[in-house]
């Protein structure tokens, strides 16, 4: 009977898609809120960039570095997308995704710009929320993040620590 329900814990446990394991610490943030965060808030994404060839352009340094690419889909308007900026500018944040990653911010607008973007990692119509955050290996260009693309459109609930605690399961 015990091995019966042991095959039947492993297989569920085989079964279920299994959340990154935290490979690298995250940072711990001195910052206990959002509303200690620096203001005003930082407005990351410039509406008027071309967002192929920022892509292309921070790929290529995240395959020079041997860093994971980190593509920041969303816009100005959204107080999440603002407060994931102003988490990832606190200095202890800022010196681990600079030592993990290489940053490149989308603008999408109003979920009318720059949607060729998502679509070349496999997802596929609107975004279900922003901020989007694509983590990507340079070398494969291949979405390591698929599924959780979206887990931070609520970052307002989460706060800065958890924040880290997000970001550093998918450091490389």
């Amino acid at each position: 009977m015990r091995r019966l329900a042991a095959l039947a814990l492993l297989a569920t446990a085989v079964a279920a898609p299994a959340a990154p394991r935290a490979k690298v610490a995250a940072p711990h943030v001195n910052t206990a809120s959002f509303d200690k965060l620096p203001q005003p808030l930082p407005l990351p994404y410039n509406e008027s960039a071309n967002a192929n060839v920022q892509v292309a352009a921070a790929r290529a340094r995240a395959l020079k570095t041997h860093k994971r690419l980190l593509i920041d889909l969303g816009g100005n308007w959204c107080l999440d997308c603002r407060l994931l900026a102003g988490t990832i500018d606190l200095p202890e944040m800022k010196r681990f995704v600079d030592s993990k990653f290489v940053v490149v911010t989308v603008d999408i607008g109003r979920f009318d710009k720059n949607g060729q973007i998502a679509a070349r990692y496999g997802i596929k119509g609107r975004l279900k929320g922003v901020p989007a955050v694509l983590v990507v290996d340079p070398r494969t260009n291949k979405l390591l993040n698929a599924g959780h693309e979206t887990e931070l459109a609520d970052a307002r609930s989460m706060g800065p620590q958890a924040l880290a605690d997000w970001l550093a399961k998918w450091a490389a």
